[in-house]
């Protein structure tokens, strides 16, 4: 615990910084799972958008991303979250798919192998699906 953690933490309860430490590790086992299942997400865009490449289709397809936005509002008010800030998650991913199967359709070689599906771009942190 830093210096600064003591000064905010100095009188509170025990019982309080453990429940408190509790939901904290607890959010962020929840955080590296979206971070995994986005993964998991970018490696199936990444084989649309070499398909589309490969079958000269774009990149959008406006009317499954309308379709998608309502199963995800829908799903969204199911699971009592915010059906707007669903909308808005899922519009950011679109927009980063669509953005990477932009830069697919544009590659010289769209081939479907193992090294073009974990290239790097320098832009590109390692691990992410290439765009």
């Amino acid at each position: 615990m830093s210096t600064s953690d003591t000064h905010r933490t100095h009188g509170i309860d025990d019982s309080v910084l453990a429940e408190l430490t509790r939901l904290r590790e607890s959010i962020d086992n929840i955080d590296a799972a979206v971070v995994h299942m986005l993964a998991e997400r970018f490696k199936c865009t990444q084989q649309v958008g070499l398909l589309k490449a490969r079958h000269h289709l774009p990149p959008a397809d406006p009317a499954r991303e309308a379709r998608q936005i309502a199963r995800l509002r829908q799903l969204a008010e199911t699971a009592h979250l915010d059906p707007a800030f669903a909308e808005k998650l899922l519009n950011f991913i679109i927009a980063e798919v669509i953005r990477h199967h932009e830069r697919i359709a544009v590659e010289p070689d769209t081939t479907d192998t193992p090294t073009n599906r974990t290239h790097n771009t320098p832009d590109t942190p390692p691990g992410a699906p290439r765009p």
